[in-house]
């Protein structure tokens, strides 16, 4: 774990630099640990990272990085029981070649059935490993290695609200309409995008 200075009023903590529901876990661990804390104004976490923007009235870097090490090693050396408990999340999900326009693509480049690819990522329970590009857009992970596929060489102008994509080992739905270079493979009707929190878990659920 190291620290480092991201702006004027931020810091950033960076894990290993390996992305796994172990580092997750321990990003979601120091973001309720130093949540409550008095002067701590936002916290971003990602992949392996944690940003952690505060008031400057309170602290300058060298106090906020002291109290941050003093309570996440507090609480290691404790082995204080902070739950990384999530939700699960269900996706009705549309999967076919008209909803999904890459999704007759990306079987044959991985030489696999349609079935074979829905069963594969329908079947996979994924975690929220960090939220953006767009509000409510999360990438989702890990996706089966028989269906990890690249991006597209050109992005679409526009991709359709509710579309379910792949782009090499993560998964995500399009929170609105959007330009993006992911592979369609299905298209879902849920609309609660702000429910999504980093370390939850989704499952898409293939509707027949």
């Amino acid at each position: 774990m190291t620290l480092e200075i991201s702006s004027v009023d931020s810091i950033i903590i960076y894990f290993e630099a390996s992305i796994s529901p172990k580092i997750l876990n321990q990003v979601q661990r120091a973001y309720k640990l130093l949540k409550p804390i008095e002067g701590i104004i936002d916290l971003t976490p990602s992949y392996n990272s944690l940003l952690i923007e505060y008031d400057i009235m309170l602290y300058d870097y060298q106090t906020i990085q002291k109290k941050i090490k003093e309570i996440l090693t507090q609480h290691s050396k404790t082995q204080s029981n902070i739950s990384n408990e999530n939700k699960l999340i269900k996706i009705p999900t549309h999967y076919n070649t008209i909803l999904g326009i890459d999704l007759e693509r990306v079987a044959k480049i991985n030489n696999l059935s349609i079935d074979e690819v829905i069963e594969l990522h329908s079947q996979t329970i994924y975690r929220v490993y960090a939220i953006g590009f767009m509000v409510g857009f999360a990438y989702l992970a890990t996706v089966p290695q028989q269906i990890i596929t690249s991006r597209l060489a050109t992005p679409r102008a526009k991709v359709p609200k509710g579309s379910v994509a792949i782009a090499e080992y993560q998964t995500a739905i399009y929170p609105q309409d959007s330009a993006g270079g992911w592979n369609i493979i299905g298209h879902t009707e849920f609309d609660d995008f702000e429910s999504f929190e980093v370390g939850d878990s989704v499952q898409f659920m293939r509707l027949r």
